[in-house]
């Protein structure tokens, strides 16, 4: 059993103020592109040895995941599992939901079956307590019970979190291999399964899942990328080249259609995927990202699929997209071919002003950055920054951007796992060779990336079956932290030591009424001298997974942010000014000032 015992962190800097006031956030590319640094680029001096450190065990995250393998080679083994931070009590802090498998046909499972829990995905509470002068103890406890979630059974995949009932609290959509469920949250610590009265309880196989308000209706629509339509009755063997049985490549089994669900506004969903205009393009989808791709002021879809052309889904602002990834440059690698693409995450890694796309792939592929031309024209250009060499001999799965050193600048994470056995090293002491290390890429200055996996602590000389990623500041102090799912190992929680030595601003972005994120919200900050940084509120991205819907800036040694400008989902722009740094801020719409007005 992993041990509950509680770990201290120290806080250097950090607080948490509600704001009533309001910015708008500019909708063009022109800002100053340099931002702050902390000067200690490459050197790093007076940081802790190690930048992240594995708490798990010592928070009370008890969970090990079980894929059910029995020697038959089903492919749903090496899917999962996904992960989420979301808050779900409304307490201020992130609680943690863990996708687990299941036993897969009637064979003889080749690991064992985690010790101490029966199966079934499992919820954890965050108790973080803070003491003056900054002391907290971070701990968790298991209230899946209580939670009413005992009832989410099956094969799970992924999780996304978000309000979909706009009541203020945050419910969960969990894709599995099997009818999907949505439970909603209840507001009282309880979650009732309503897959079927939501109409979103769809059979097929499913992984990613996106939340956004596509029609910008105020109620958050639902996209469900499906993998392949596959069951354990149609299963055929493959075999690798040497001869054993391994897992089969994407191509065996065809692809399943994705779809898209409406929200009524009455708890309800209705699917519109040909009406959309996606019925006729998918492929095997394994990554989902929503964001402005195009500055036009409507969410656009990228879906990143299995070794087949991706699509990115352009918003026609009347109900309906059109793919634009093959004349956009986002359908294809560099040299013309269809990669393996299985985690996406959307961000503005230079500081232009438009998001730009990191997506994991196979190994001897290397994942791609797609770079944004602020019109939505993308080119690759991994190999010019330093992703694709070092990337080349990993599978990624989960993907994120991420200022972990808080210095302005979206830094990168992939963890990684492969697909294939590792022949080399499989035997009776190693069934499921796929494992691999995480790798963590720092941005130096928009300009490059340099690997700096070595530097980043012990967590990172693991090498495990890693595949979801959610990132968010578990322990509200004020960087980003890391919460990673391994096929059939335990979790990890990679609380971040370095972030909070830099200054940073936190923002929540909500609605009028105080009570819900409003997904997909874009953020200006304009710091002194007229620097300025983009972010966005999503919760969707990396794989399968659900990141926290705070934003979090990084600013470097600065210590004076000038205004702040959110532009809302619906097209309205407010500012906000006299935001103090190193503090969590909630920024009401409709409370700030109208900006251009």
């Amino acid at each position: 059993m992993i041990g509950m015992f509680a770990k201290r962190i120290l806080l250097r800097r950090g607080g948490v103020c509600l704001l009533a006031a309001v910015g708008l956030l500019a909708c063009g590319s022109s800002g100053s592109r340099p931002v702050p640094t902390n000067g200690s680029e490459g050197s790093d001096a007076g940081v802790a040895a190690d930048w992240f450190v594995d708490q798990a065990a010592d928070v009370g995250l008890d969970f090990i995941h079980f894929n059910g393998m029995s020697g038959k080679f089903y492919q749903p083994e090496i899917a999962a599992p996904g992960v989420g931070m979301f808050d779900y009590d409304n307490d201020g802090d992130l609680d943690v939901y863990l996708v687990q498998g299941d036993m897969l046909g009637d064979g003889v499972p080749t690991l064992p079956l985690p010790e101490g829990h029966a199966l079934g995905d499992r919820l954890f509470r965050n108790d973080l307590d803070v003491q003056p002068g900054g002391v907290r103890t971070l701990r968790f406890t298991d209230v899946t019970e209580e939670s009413g979630l005992s009832g989410a059974r099956g094969y799970g995949m992924g999780v996304s979190a978000a309000d979909y009932d706009n009541d203020g609290w945050l419910d969960l959509y969990l894709t599995r291999f099997g009818p999907n469920q949505m439970f909603r949250n209840q507001g009282d610590g309880t979650f009732v399964d309503v897959s079927v009265e939501t109409g979103t309880a769809h059979p097929a196989w499913a992984i990613p899942a996106s939340f956004f308000d596509y029609d910008r209706d105020g109620w958050l629509d639902l996209f469900v990328g499906n993998y392949m339509n596959y069951t354990l009755a149609t299963h055929s063997p493959c075999y690798f080249r040497a001869g054993p049985l391994d897992y089969c490549p994407p191509a065996v089994s065809p692809a399943e259609p994705n779809l898209l669900y409406r929200n009524n506004g009455d708890g309800t969903f209705i699917d519109v995927t040909e009406a959309a205009g996606l019925g006729g393009e998918f492929g095997p989808a394994l990554g989902s990202a929503t964001a402005d791709y195009n500055n036009d002021g409507w969410l656009d879809l990228f879906v990143a699929n299995d070794q087949q052309e991706n699509q990115l889904w352009v918003n026609q602002q009347d109900g309906t997209f059109r793919n634009m990834a093959l004349l956009w440059g986002t359908a294809l690698g560099a040299a013309g071919e269809a990669k393996a693409d299985m985690g996406v995450d959307a961000g503005d890694f230079d500081n232009d002003g438009d998001e730009d796309l990191f997506v994991t792939e196979l190994t001897g592929q290397g994942s791609t950055l797609y770079v944004n031309d602020g019109m939505g024209l993308f080119e690759d250009q991994s190999a010019r920054l330093g992703v694709r060499g070092p990337s080349l001999p990993h599978t990624g799965f989960g993907a994120g951007w991420l200022d972990f050193d808080n210095d302005g600048w979206l830094d990168m994470i992939a963890v990684n796992g492969f697909v294939t056995q590792r022949l080399d090293v499989m035997g009776s002491d190693e069934p499921f060779s796929m494992d691999a290390q995480n790798q963590l890429f720092r941005n130096l200055d928009g300009t490059a990336f340099d690997d700096v996996t070595d530097r980043a602590g012990q967590v990172f000389e693991l090498s495990e079956v890693s595949r979801g990623a959610a990132l968010g500041d578990i322990d509200n102090d004020g960087d980003a932290d890391v919460l990673i799912g391994n096929d059939a190992g335990p979790v990890r929680l990679l609380i971040n030591n370095l972030g909070n030595q830099n200054h940073w601003l936190g923002l929540r972005v909500v609605s009028a009424d105080g009570k819900r994120v409003i997904v997909g919200s874009r953020v200006e900050v304009v710091l002194a001298g007229g620097v300025t940084l983009w972010r966005h509120a999503r919760a969707d991205g990396s794989y399968a997974s659900a990141n926290d819907s705070r934003i979090l800036v990084g600013l470097g040694s600065v210590t004076d942010v000038e205004r702040v400008r959110v532009k809302w989902p619906d097209g309205q722009t407010e500012e906000w000014t006299d935001l103090n740094v190193d503090q969590y801020h909630t920024l009401m719409k409709g409370s700030g000032h109208r900006y251009g007005s």
